[in-house]
């Protein structure tokens, strides 16, 4: 279905760069070491970076539920010509960061709930158990800090590249990809 849509519409645009904002700050905040921190007995209360880093992984898998509910009932989404295999390579990058978006703050929960730390939130939120986790059979088949340490590294490099394809669309084909996340101008 074409459309003459030039731009994604309002919530699509700023829900988009919630996320990418959240997913920066937390990448930037996230702490070093934590799990070994905690075992040494470090209350994560006590730490701004650690209650922020947790507190944005929540808020990056809130907005991607969100969005996701939102691209479900969406106006039409904009679309461009483009070779084949820039049309392939675009979904196959979008649907691994959707992927990626889920499984950071998921494998964040899954380190937390096998090793027995609290998830802390700002506001003095706090969730010192979590035992479906704990329980769980997936609780002890990796170690989850480390697995949630690749994803987040994962997610900022293919961010990066996604940014980067935005760019070469702006600056070298001009055909409107970038500037569809961004506010149409008047």
């Amino acid at each position: 279905m074409k459309t003459n849509r030039t731009h994604y519409d309002a919530l699509s645009r700023t829900l988009h760069w919630l996320t990418a904002i959240a997913v920066l700050i937390a990448f930037i905040l996230g702490p070093e070491h934590f799990g070994r921190e905690m075992r040494q007995g470090l209350d994560p209360a006590t730490r701004l970076d650690i209650v922020a880093h947790e507190s944005l992984g929540v808020l990056v898998m809130v907005l991607t539920l969100l969005r996701l509910l939102w691209v479900a009932v969406r106006p039409v989404k904009p679309l461009f010509e483009m070779t084949r295999w820039m049309h392939i390579t675009a979904q196959a990058t979008h649907g691994l960061l959707w992927l990626l978006l889920l499984a950071v703050p998921f494998s964040a929960l899954l380190a937390l709930g096998s090793e027995g730390h609290p998830l802390t939130l700002l506001g003095g939120v706090r969730v010192n158990e979590m035992p479906l986790i704990a329980q769980s059979s997936l609780a002890h088949l990796a170690d989850w800090g480390d697995v949630h340490g690749v994803l987040g590294d994962m997610v900022l490099w293919l961010a990066g590249l996604h940014a980067v394809a935005a760019i070469f669309h702006h600056v070298l084909l001009q055909d409107g990809v970038l500037l569809s996340m961004l506010r149409p101008r008047r």
